[in-house]
């Protein structure tokens, strides 16, 4: 009975490299996740779309495309995404909303003075059917009970008026 020496399947004399090892798509799906721990650690959505870029590449290895093929499709997916949606993420972040609630409801709305209203803050006013404390926004101007006012910021509890 003879026997043959084995050898490991990594030992360095089998003249293999480790890429050999393991298929392309395990790969990608590495760099995929490799791109996706900086875009949780620094909340930029680039790496994510280049991560999605890496799975298209895993997904063209899965279905049988070449090298150059993978390399194709994880750049035209990443390329795509950054052009396209990085755009539309930017100009949703940047618009105002659409419905404002609490004290910025209230900046901008008309008033009626209840008790004189100076630069003091001892004035009262009635804003959406409440009553609030209200003082100037010049310091030279008054309004007295019945006229009717704009605001122009909250601070606090306090309506800043004019």
């Amino acid at each position: 009975m003879l026997s043959t020496p084995r050898t490991a399947p990594c030992s360095p004399t089998d003249h293999e490299n480790y890429h050999d090892l393991v298929d392309p798509w395990v790969w990608w799906l590495i760099a995929a996740v490799g791109l996706g721990i900086p875009l949780v650690l620094t909340a930029m959505p680039e790496f994510g779309m280049v991560a999605v870029g890496a799975v298209a590449g895993a997904i063209t290895d899965a279905l049988g495309g070449g090298v150059v093929l993978q390399v194709i499709v994880f750049c035209a997916v990443s390329v795509a995404l950054v052009a396209v949606v990085r755009p539309m993420a930017v100009r949703s972040r940047q618009q105002q909303p659409g419905l404002r609630s609490g004290v910025e409801a209230l900046k901008g709305r008309q008033a009626v003075v209840l008790e004189r209203v100076d630069d003091s803050g001892g004035g009262r006013i009635k804003l959406a059917g409440e009553i609030w404390s209200a003082r100037s926004l010049d310091p030279d101007q008054a309004y007295e009970p019945g006229q009717q006012v704009d605001v122009v910021e909250i601070d606090g509890a306090t309506a800043v008026v004019m």
